[in-house]
């Protein structure tokens, strides 16, 4: 991925035209759907289609990996769970493979950072691994330069594997113990804000932990500098793998004119250093939930994104943004399948 700032042109605003017209010109009250219209115009225009097509093909990927900053007490849980979860969602066993069995999304889990060579897990599964565990990111850089690279590459491969598919959306999900203080620290760095304004409890950390937590990224971003002016640079000293491969894939789906449906603060913090790498991608992501993260909130005001959801969510794995699928396919279908007013006016 060529790492220099390309501009990304918005889903095409002629259709998004045509669809708020029609969407003007449905047998329902100006206004009556609310969002959801506001949702259905915006599915018409990145598909470039009015009425748009029904979303018969939705893809979550799942980027796992471990993170060094785990082992200095920032998490409620020990990081061997990465690997154990990661062996969950390949038995379809996890929180999101319940809701994605429900709503009828594809899931792929990638290990990209997992500290565990995870054998007798699929191939499939482990064929874009950079390396096992990522540096703690307030003692030293997460990733080298090369290893930055070769995530962002293997994210935007994968993207463009899942739209070959067929995906005609995508959601983004992460599996990782500690991952929410690399997250913050992204988010900290391209918002320009302080660690105490960032910082949230991710899996549960007591107040001592929360305390913790806090320092640990403010001393990152110390650490980091000036660095945090570029994004790729902010990902190879405050990143991960995982994370890194997420921006990747989030830059190739909006390149590529395919939408993206976020999830909790890892998904957004990516999200964020996505249009900070390829400014205008935003304008292709919808945001599916609101997490219980500080740092989501003040990341998704920043793009201007008003999530769908707000049901208290803190699971990670993609569930927010699973759970928010039913909800833009009903925007599909309002747009698609109401009568015109003046199909049936007398």
């Amino acid at each position: 991925m060529n790492a220099a700032a390309t501009q990304v042109g918005p889903p095409d605003p002629q259709v998004r035209a045509e669809a708020d017209a029609r969407l003007a010109g449905l047998a329902t009250p100006p206004g009556a759907l609310g969002r959801l219209g506001e949702l259905g115009a915006w599915v018409a225009a990145t598909q470039g289609v009015v009425p748009p097509r029904e979303l018969t093909d939705v893809r979550l990927v799942i980027f796992a990996g471990d993170h060094g900053v785990a082992a200095h007490g920032v998490s409620a849980y020990p990081p061997a769970i990465t690997g154990a979860m990661v062996r969950t969602f390949v038995a379809g066993r996890a929180g999101v493979s319940a809701l994605a069995a429900a709503h009828g999304v594809a899931v792929r889990v990638l290990d990209l950072g997992v500290d565990d060579d995870l054998e007798g897990v699929p191939d499939d599964v482990r064929r874009h691994k950079v390396r096992r565990g990522s540096g703690a990111i307030h003692l030293e850089d997460a990733l080298t330069p090369e290893e930055t690279r070769a995530a962002l590459a293997a994210g935007e491969r994968v993207a463009h594997e899942e739209i070959a598919a067929g995906a005609q959306l995508l959601l983004t999900g992460d599996m990782g113990i500690g991952n929410t203080t690399p997250a913050a620290a992204l988010i900290a760095a391209g918002l320009g804000l302080p660690a105490s304004e960032v910082t949230g409890r991710g899996t549960g950390v007591d107040d001592e932990g929360l305390r913790r937590k806090q320092e640990v990224i403010d001393q990152a971003l110390r650490r980091a500098g000036d660095r945090v002016d570029d994004p790729v640079e902010t990902l190879t000293a405050l990143g991960s793998a995982d994370l890194a491969a997420t921006v990747g894939f989030l830059v190739a789906a909006a390149r590529a004119g395919v939408p993206v449906l976020l999830d909790g603060v890892i998904s957004v913090a990516c999200a964020l250093t996505a249009d900070r790498l390829a400014p205008g991608a935003v304008a292709w992501f919808a945001a599916g939930h609101r997490s219980t993260e500080p740092a989501q909130s003040l990341a998704l005001d920043k793009m201007g994104l008003e999530p769908l959801l707000d049901l208290g969510m803190r699971l990670g794995e993609g569930s927010g943004a699973v759970a928010a699928v039913p909800v833009v396919r009903s925007a599909v279908a309002l747009i698609r399948d109401v009568a015109l007013l003046a199909e049936i006016a007398p």
